[in-house]
């Protein structure tokens, strides 16, 4: 909030606000608008007035964006503003479960690479139902997979059946683990080409750099936003009256 004056009593305009943080005066407005910002008082002449702790809210929802996202952060400032601070913690608390629940996931998905190898067609085969019921999906997930390019199993000559070899099972595997890390079919498709032809994980091993790097990221973006919001709740609080 560099530019701000956030001393006690000091009376703030929409467009002290949005200079300070690169904003639009109707942004700031929208935001009020929204529950992310306390109502503002208005002077005399109808003029929107906001106190220093409207800067502190501003400041504490931009921090939280990049590591909660935009809808999360704004769920988290209006609770705050209704002053039900419990449920905004809560919702905190959840955002770092996610996070650790896609740690685990990006670890998986690296454990289930460094097992990768060729596996002998005959070595063993499965059909459509077993095999969504192993990766907890329906069976019409594999069939949208299969469609996308992501499976190739071949057909049962006699009965159409698909049949899936070991090396389908490990396809159905590594997609369902990219799926859960958030990746798109048409972004997994050519990776799970290149594994398949030329029996390497190295395209992969790319994307799970990428994927180590974001959530890196978006860890210290909670920080931040972690920051922020605890300078905002203090604000509130040294503006509330003193009950003695």
């Amino acid at each position: 909030m560099t530019g701000l004056n956030l001393q006690e009593g000091v009376r703030l305009k929409p467009v002290d606000l949005a200079r300070a943080h690169g904003l639009s005066t109707q942004a700031v407005r929208n935001y009020e608008a929204e529950g992310i910002l306390p109502a503002a008082t208005r002077s005399p002449t109808g003029y929107r007035l906001y106190q220093p702790q409207h800067g502190y809210a501003l400041g504490a929802f931009l921090a939280l964006v990049p590591g909660h996202g935009h809808r999360t952060a704004a769920t988290i400032m209006r609770a705050v503003n209704q002053g039900i601070v419990g449920d905004a913690l809560r919702i905190v608390d959840e955002s770092h479960a996610q996070l650790l629940d896609d740690r685990r996931t990006l670890t998986a998905v690296a454990a289930a690479l460094r097992d990768l190898a060729p596996v002998p067609v005959a070595a063993g085969v499965t059909f459509v139902g077993p095999l969504a019921h192993r990766l907890g999906l329906r069976p019409a997930t594999l069939r949208k997979w299969e469609r996308a390019g992501l499976l190739q199993p071949r057909r049962d000559r006699h009965t159409g059946y698909r049949v899936y070899s070991e090396a389908d099972v490990r396809d159905a595997q590594l997609v369902h683990q990219l799926r859960r890390g958030g990746y798109r079919l048409d972004r997994i498709a050519p990776l799970i080409a290149q594994v398949r032809t030329a029996g390497g994980i190295e395209p992969v091993q790319s994307m799970l750099d990428d994927w180590q790097q974001r959530l890196t990221a978006r860890a210290r973006a909670m920080l931040t936003g972690a920051a922020a919001l605890d300078t905002y709740l203090g604000a509130l609080a040294a503006a509330r009256p003193d009950p003695r």
